[in-house]
């Protein structure tokens, strides 16, 4: 199935912002018949706008401004164009937003689910999705993971989106409606965007927003922000759903089995790519929203069961004599290294980067289990000194080849099983383009390790 061409005829959109997000939006807009003129101020970027309308935006001529999410409307600094836009009263929006607007106008009744949280947003998403396909519902995953939202192809009415949403995009939203939506945690994140806590988290719970009778409202209480967000919601309309690691909720692990109430929906035992506690929340939360969409408990069993797993996600990129290396290259803030660190009992932890607000310093309890911290990247003597406080071995070595070559001959030289992780806490833009750059060439290094050949010069660092 394709959009038709005709189905924003019409319609007028300014996108700024022509990077993983906005380019393939613009196209997807002028495919359904849309005006569309974009903009960036890379001109690299504007070059790669080939066969669109490329020039700074007319805002007395568009009715909606389509701003990628990286780029900020309010906090720390608004890009100039959307601080014009407010002013003139031209709407700011995400992708999301007009696929909603899209799949609507094209008569479509397929659902939508939205994820949020600060961590395991990307799991919960990709093994929703996985447990439709089970199910055999129509499904089509992406937004903030993979696929851009308005790049996602046309559903049936019995079809699911299944997004994954930043709380940059849920700011952006006007009439998107999740039928089924889940918080999964709240831990400090992206405070500059948001100016401090209840900003970040008021950003979140947008995924509740506009929500009906018969529709489902999913969330973790493992936290006390999140524990709050779900009093408030327990006079909205749609339906709640707790979830939880280990406590007393709705949905929650027991031992090894996923429980709704007193019944067994799943072996989690069984679920080879979803290790750890925090895994158990996110397998209940994409449970309950599968049941909610009609999939069938036997579908959620094996949908858990054979769920693949995705990259830079506690992923086992290579294994030799007992020693593992795992990237988790995702966790770019201490609590979603926590979930990592709590799984391996002897470490060797690849860290750094560019450190969130608070570093690492909530990771304390987790510190018996580093056996040596080498770290790397802009920030690496602010987590050194948190580890020499606690009396943690570690060593700076500023590059992530520097660090996993010494850490696999560390590891040679150990007796017993150990694991080598990259698991940073930290964001990876000081040296690489995305936390994505930054596990691809971990898992090259580590291969080159274990086949004992010389890992190359480099080759991905950004900065020297």
């Amino acid at each position: 199935m394709t959009w038709s061409p005709t189905l924003f005829t019409g319609k007028r959109f300014a996108v700024v912002g022509l990077g993983r997000n906005g380019l393939p939006a613009a196209r997807t807009l002028v495919q359904m018949g849309a005006q569309v003129s974009v903009w960036d101020d890379n001109e690299p970027a504007r070059a790669a706008a080939t066969g669109l309308d490329v020039r700074e935006p007319d805002l007395a001529a568009i009715d909606a401004l389509i701003l990628s999410p990286g780029i900020p409307h309010r906090l720390p600094t608004p890009h100039p164009i959307a601080t014009a836009a407010i002013a003139a009263g031209v709407p700011i929006w995400s992708d999301a937003e007009l696929l909603f607007q899209a799949v609507r106008a094209s008569g479509s009744t397929a659902r939508f689910a939205g994820i949020t949280g600060t961590n395991g947003k990307s799991t919960t998403t990709a093994l929703l999705a996985h447990i439709l396909e089970v199910a055999g519902i129509p499904a089509a995953a992406g937004g903030n993971l993979g696929t851009t939202s308005l790049a996602l192809p046309p559903l049936p009415g019995n079809g699911v989106y299944v997004l994954e949403m930043s709380s940059y995009m849920l700011e952006r939203l006007a009439t998107l409606r999740f039928n089924a939506a889940v918080m999964l945690n709240l831990s400090p994140d992206h405070l500059d965007r948001h100016g401090d806590m209840a900003g970040y988290a008021a950003a979140k719970r947008h995924v509740f927003d506009r929500q009906q009778h018969g529709d489902l409202a999913v969330i973790g209480i493992d936290d006390a922000d999140s524990r709050a967000m779900a009093e408030t919601l327990r006079a909205a309309p749609a339906r709640l759903v707790t979830i939880s690691e280990a406590g007393a909720a709705d949905v929650a692990p027991r031992g090894t089995h996923l429980m709704l109430g007193t019944e067994a929906i799943a072996d989690l035992a069984t679920a080879r790519a979803l290790p750890g506690a925090h895994n158990a929340q996110n397998a209940a939360a994409a449970a309950a929203m599968a049941l909610h969409l009609g999939a069938s408990r036997e579908a959620i069993a094996e949908g858990i069961r054979t769920y693949p797993g995705l990259p830079h996600r506690q992923e086992l990129v290579a294994q030799k004599a007992g020693v593992r290396f795992v990237n988790d290259s995702k966790a770019t803030n201490a609590d979603s290294t926590a979930r990592a660190l709590v799984c391996y009992p002897s470490i060797l932890w690849i860290a750094g980067g560019m450190a969130k607000e608070g570093g690492i310093e909530p990771l304390a309890q987790y510190f018996p289990r580093i056996a040596e911290a080498l770290l790397i990247g802009r920030d690496a003597p602010i987590l050194a000194a948190t580890l020499a406080a606690h009396g943690v071995p570690h060593r700076i070595l500023h590059t992530l080849e520097a660090a996993t070559t010494e850490a696999w001959r560390r590891a040679r030289a150990t007796s017993g099983e150990i694991t080598i992780l990259l698991s940073p806490a930290c964001a990876s833009w000081d040296q690489f383009t995305g936390f994505d750059q930054r596990g691809d060439r971990f898992r090259t290094l580590a291969q080159a390790c274990i086949n004992e050949v010389s890992p190359g010069d480099g080759a991905g660092n950004e900065s020297p």
